[in-house]
């Protein structure tokens, strides 16, 4: 019997991605229709966020609109779907500071934030080098660090070293350092007894990252966008496919068009999609 449930809410998308982002050297490869999403985990009283989005209104939406991100959507009307108000989130899970993943922190303002220390020290190392370091910065708000710094000084941030079990029951953390950036962290879900879920953030963004193009002669394709090193990239996505005894559906990745192809899912009036990927035995289904 299920002890969680969870959902990946999709609110936004950009309809034209560069491929090559997505997949380490697919150069010249045109674009791709790339869902912007977060996830949300419901178990007794705890409402968990991975990750949260980000705000249009502010310089992470120019950042948006510069790689064709379209349709944002609000927390509030997003949640909503499900039952849930940005007001109730307990948790959030930062699983790297990015914009399309930090920067929507300001509307869950009850929530305890869970990152690696190093991804926060990392950040604040790049914005005081200077300008020649500029192509590092890629994919970051700046205000999004001095809103977690300010949290921090709130006691409204919680900085991990590495492995961190139990930030609710069945959820924990695992360190990805030095993949897509140099403090990514992934999620670990126990569903039930003997059945895992991954939350991979962006080490990994679609099944194709996982499996390649060949399902009987699979290979592991790193993103392309990576801060860090490609051979720690694949060296991590080896890492999530044993705690899920390989079977790489289990590995759920926020950017994946398909998942609707493996959990069922709705279309809301807006046109987003959710994803039921578990459900706990009291809660009633949403797709």
């Amino acid at each position: 019997m299920k002890k969680h449930s969870v959902w990946v809410l999709e609110y936004s998308r950009s309809p034209v991605h560069p491929v090559s982002g997505v997949f380490y050297g697919a150069h010249n490869q045109g674009t791709m229709n790339l869902p912007f999403s977060y996830v949300l985990i419901k178990i007794g009283d705890a409402v968990v966020l991975v990750d949260a989005g980000h705000d249009a209104g502010d310089f992470g939406g120019r950042i948006a609109d510069s790689i064709g991100v379209t349709g944002w959507t609000h927390p509030s009307v997003v949640l909503a779907e499900c039952g849930v108000s940005p007001e109730d989130v307990t948790h959030v899970i930062l699983t790297h500071a990015h914009f399309d993943h930090a920067g929507g922190l300001k509307y869950f303002p009850n929530a305890q934030i869970y990152m690696q220390r190093k991804e926060l020290e990392s950040w604040m190392w790049i914005l005081s080098k200077g300008p020649r370091f500029r192509s590092l910065q890629a994919g970051l708000n700046p205000a999004d660090v001095l809103y977690l710094t300010q949290a921090n000084t709130e006691g409204r941030l919680t900085l991990v070293d590495g492995v961190y079990s139990d930030v609710v029951p069945g959820v924990h953390l695992r360190p990805a350092f030095d993949t897509h950036t140099a403090g990514s962290q992934y999620v670990v879900v126990e569903t039930a007894p003997g059945s895992r879920l991954v939350l991979s953030g962006d080490v990994i963004y679609t099944y194709r990252n996982l499996v390649g193009d060949d399902l009987d002669h699979r290979q592991f394709i790193p993103p392309g966008l990576a801060n860090g090193s490609q051979t720690r990239l694949i060296e991590t996505a080896e890492e999530m496919m044993s705690i899920v005894d390989d079977d790489y559906r289990h590995v759920i990745p926020m950017h994946e068009e398909k998942l609707h192809e493996y959990y069922p899912s709705k279309l809301t009036a807006g046109g987003l999609r959710i994803v039921e990927i578990a459900l706990a035995a009291e809660d009633e289904s949403r797709v």
